[in-house]
């Protein structure tokens, strides 16, 4: 399966060998990679080079290195979850601004809804009318934490109703780390958060008539009328301290 490294990019292609295997199948999720001391003679390389290698296989998600006697390198199934720590860190970092992010999702997820009301089951809207209700709840008991909660959970589960997985990730990782912008630019007050209810309650009718077009308006007028309030306070923010 491996072969000795080319001497003049050792450390490239001892990671791209490996990589390669684990894409193409060759080593299945689960499967362990050959002693440390086999691998060094196999690709003809230093014990530190190799570690090196392993690292950013790690890194990469392909691999887990377990220690002790029973340790070695894992082979772990191929996810998002390398790409989804990095777009969460990115977001709740603020380097994403509110403009920015308003931006994407008015994009992403007026197509991740149309895409969600096209294919969902019945069962599936039924689940997210659970969630509504749930949030309706919250709403009257003027319990906005958990409020905010059940409605990334339903954001995050039009995501999975696409049965697309790349949405499905995107989606996820947005609500799960957008949280802070609500926090700090737009609180859940009771006039908010019932606007955010009509809003739903209208894309879940949309949805069980299959109208996809009219729920996907919705959700774009959506984005935009709450993150333009965010940029207003953001200026609101901006002039006070100016002023100060």
């Amino acid at each position: 399966m491996f072969k000795k490294a080319k001497q003049n990019r050792v450390f490239q292609d001892v990671v791209e060998q490996i990589q390669d295997a684990i894409i193409k199948g060759k080593l299945k999720p689960g499967a362990r990679l050959p002693a440390e001391r086999e691998l060094k003679d196999l690709f003809n390389t230093s014990r530190g080079t190799l570690r090196e290698a392993l690292r950013v296989l790690e890194q990469k998600g392909l691999i887990e290195i377990k220690l002790g006697v029973s340790g070695g390198a894992i082979v772990k199934r191929i996810d998002a979850e390398p790409i989804v720590e990095s777009l969460a860190l990115l977001i709740r970092s603020g380097e994403v601004s509110i403009e920015h992010l308003s931006e994407f999702r008015i994009k992403i997820e007026g197509s991740l809804v149309e895409l969600a009301a096209m294919r969902a089951t019945k069962e599936e809207i039924a689940e997210l009318e659970t969630m509504f209700n749930q949030a309706k709840d919250y709403y009257e008991k003027n319990d906005w934490e958990n409020f905010l909660k059940t409605d990334e959970k339903m954001h995050t589960y039009i995501g999975i109703m696409t049965q697309n997985p790349v949405f499905q990730f995107v989606q996820k990782t947005i609500h799960d780390n957008i949280h802070q912008y609500y926090d700090e630019y737009l609180p859940m007050n009771k006039k908010r958060t019932l606007e955010n209810l009509t809003d739903f309650e209208k894309i879940i009718e949309a949805m069980k008539i299959n109208d996809a077009k009219k729920a996907s308006d919705i959700i774009m007028d959506h984005v935009k009328r709450f993150s333009d309030k965010m940029q207003e306070k953001t200026r609101s923010k901006s002039n006070f301290t100016m002023q100060a």
